[in-house]
């Protein structure tokens, strides 16, 4: 069944890129997408079914070079039985979803077959992606994340006639480039260390790992935490963590499709992924994790603050992916990283509804993105507005307070996420990042709500009487994921979030038999420390998600003070009332106080200037040296010389031979004479005559 749900997508990406010819576009297309609805239900069952214990499903030998061994095999435990049916029901629905939004889009060229490429595409990026969770060790982990790179350079260049969309493309390609650089220096530091590249082999060495010192640029490292940090750095690449982040806007220039594809639910979670596979190392390098969490809870912070004056509806959303990202590296980088999966599984629902109701407000509006340009879609497009609106309860975490589950998914998880980072540093860093992040978040969610679907209509007139619902092809998949919105969080609260014995009854675990010292520091950090006897029954065998018996983060987060479960739900009220005021009962506010707070207002409209940083540190001197090696070291010295060689040395020799070749026999008399000359002093002074 593995088998069968790894391999279904490259088969209808073969099937759509080569086989169209003979099958036609339509069979084709549909191929792919009833091959990736095929996987999508066997990995349900997967998921269901699985009882948590890990499997290994050997595929074949794969690279053999000395102590390397690898094998290409599928690794089947809780985080992949997740991760499956995440990757395989959104790119499902994207494949259903693309029959309608790409029917009538302006750039399909007749004669060129663009549908079969998209599908193509779109199918052989879930392939690569499913490559990825699946795999047992790093260098088919990394086979994946190469994939997915690939394939993603297709889907935002799809539209390779406009300069901005091969800009974007390249650019994607280029930022991951810097993180995968690291990812490959962990892997080798990996390899090097332990002579093995399989997680099992890596988890059982992790305890050594936190004893080693490596050298490293010249400086003593400790292993663990140099890895650790090495393997976040490509998640910083693919999860467009802060710094790494330039590319995930830009990638906008895509379909809408492939935005809700790759930019919300599946690659830019390969990061976090990473992150929560290696834990069992990870828990070993406290101080590698403390730079996770800082940086997840910075980007959740910027890309929330940046989101506030974002006009194009994708880019909002996209800042806010950004911005939900940073909240599961928080969780993951706290030691928690249940709570990570569980934010990315309801996440997947929300955000991939999110961003194909855009499109479908984007197809109902005729290709208009600037939300400036709508208002009124109320009553035009009202699947497409409910849709939307079960999104932003979602994603603003709308539920009622302090029960914890009962309410829309991103309630019970985003809230799960800020009580674990209180749980581990109490008004740390951290927390009041979050928590501010979710207030912004409120803000720009509901700002996106009101400019796109209330007041009055703003920009064209033809376009607005015009505008439409989206067929149906467009709408069943955003009620498949309306649904999921509603009830991911409060079905698997339990499983990702409930008491630590449940938590890891639903992932499987191995953990080291406790010591009377160790649960007498544990009851003397939470008063309810019975909980924590679950040790006591530790399984043999790897964990799907490590939880260390001394990291009580998880527990202790169910006991957080009363306002701290609160702030979440009052940050969301305070988001959505200012929202209110702004766009409903007094839109000339916010021009206002744009123009009031200028400075402000252009350093976040320009994203903090992070473009124009690295373009000033990186792309004008990469630019200025290459510009000295063509016209100096290219055309002056490479040309200059062979070019100087070629039009003075050769043709002063040229003139020389052709003067050698007089036709009169005393001249070859007199070179005979000059080399039988030169050979006897040669003879002689070398010693060849005595």
């Amino acid at each position: 069944m593995e088998t069968l749900i790894l391999f279904s997508p490259l088969v209808g990406a073969i099937l759509c890129g080569f086989g169209w010819k003979f099958i036609g576009e339509t069979a084709a297309m549909w191929v792919a997408t009833g091959l990736l609805f095929f996987a999508c239900v066997l990995s349900w069952i997967v998921f269901l079914t699985h009882d948590g214990v890990t499997e290994t499903i050997n595929i074949l030998r794969w690279i053999e070079s000395g102590t390397l061994s690898t094998e290409w095999a599928i690794r089947l435990d809780r985080l992949t039985a997740i991760m499956l049916i995440v990757v395989t029901t959104v790119s499902a629905l994207v494949h259903l979803y693309s029959f309608g939004y790409m029917d009538h889009d302006p750039q399909w060229k007749e004669g060129e077959s663009y549908k079969p490429r998209f599908f193509a595409y779109l199918s052989f990026f879930t392939f690569a992606m499913l490559m990825l969770v699946t795999s047992d060790n790093l260098v088919q982990m990394f086979f994946g994340w190469e994939g997915v790179g690939v394939a993603s350079y297709l889907l935002i260049g799809f539209y390779y006639r406009k300069p901005s969309a091969n800009a974007a493309a390249i650019k994607a390609f280029v930022v991951n480039r810097v993180g995968d650089f690291g990812f490959a220096l962990g892997i080798f530091a990996l390899f090097f260390l332990v002579d093995s590249i399989r997680f099992d082999d890596i988890f059982a060495a992790a305890p050594t790992l936190a004893e080693t010192q490596l050298t490293f640029l010249w400086t003593e490292w400790n292993a663990a935490n140099l890895i650790a940090f090495l393997l976040f750095i490509g998640a910083m690449g693919k999860s467009a963590q802060l710094f790494l982040h330039t590319w995930l806007p830009d990638a906008m220039e895509g379909p809408t499709p492939v935005s809700a594809l790759i930019h919300a639910a599946t690659m830019v979670t390969a990061g976090v992924f990473l992150v929560c596979r290696m834990s069992p190392l990870m828990e070993f390098a406290p101080e590698a994790m403390a730079f996770v969490t800082f940086l997840g809870a910075s980007t959740a912070f910027f890309a929330a603050t940046v989101g506030l004056v974002q006009n194009d509806i994708k880019r909002v959303i996209a800042y806010s992916t950004c911005s939900q990202l940073g909240y599961m590296f928080v969780a993951a980088g706290v030691g928690v990283y249940s709570v990570a999966m569980f934010h990315l599984f309801t996440h997947a629902f929300f955000k991939a509804m999110l961003f194909l109701g855009a499109g479908s407000v984007i197809h109902a509006m005729h290709h208009e993105q600037d939300m400036r340009n709508y208002g009124g879609l109320r009553k035009k497009i009202p699947y497409t507005f409910w849709a939307m609106m079960i999104g932003t309860l979602a994603i603003t975490g709308v539920g009622i307070p302090l029960t914890g589950w009962i309410g829309f998914a991103g309630f019970a998880s985003k809230d799960a996420v800020i009580e674990s980072a209180y749980a581990a540093g109490p008004m740390g860093y951290a927390f009041w990042m979050l928590v501010i992040a979710a207030l912004f978040t409120s803000f720009y969610s509901w700002r996106l709500m009101f400019l796109t679907f209330y007041g009055k209509p703003r920009g064209d007139k033809h376009t607005h009487e015009h505008a439409h619902e989206s067929p149906k092809v467009m709408l069943i998949p955003l009620g498949v994921l309306a649904i999921g919105s509603i009830f991911a969080g409060a079905i698997w609260y339990s499983s990702f979030f409930g008491k630590t014995n449940e938590v890891v009854k639903f992932f499987g675990g191995a953990y080291g038999e406790p010591t009377a010292e160790l649960v007498e520091q544990v009851a003397e950090r939470s008063p309810k420390a019975s909980e924590l006897h679950y040790v006591m029954e530790s399984a043999p065998g790897e964990a799907a998600i490590y939880i260390a018996p001394e990291n009580t983060i998880l527990h202790e987060a169910h006991y957080v003070p009363t306002w701290v479960k609160l702030s979440p739900f009052i940050a969301m009220l305070i988001g959505l009332g200012t929202a209110y005021v702004f766009y409903i009962r007094d839109p000339s506010i916010p021009k206002r106080l744009a123009e009031n707070q200028r400075p402000l207002y252009q350093f976040l409209l320009n994203k903090w200037y992070f473009d124009e940083i690295y373009d000033f540190l990186f792309v004008q001197p990469a630019k200025s040296l290459g510009n000295l090696l063509w016209k100096r070291g290219d055309g002056n010295v490479i040309d200059g010389s062979i070019n100087g060689v070629a039009m003075g040395f050769i043709p002063m020799l040229t003139r020389l031979a052709g003067r050698a070749q007089s036709g009169y026999i005393f001249t070859y008399a007199f070179f005979m004479v000059i080399g039988i000359a030169a050979l006897i002093t040669w003879m002689t002074l070398s010693g060849g005559v005595e």
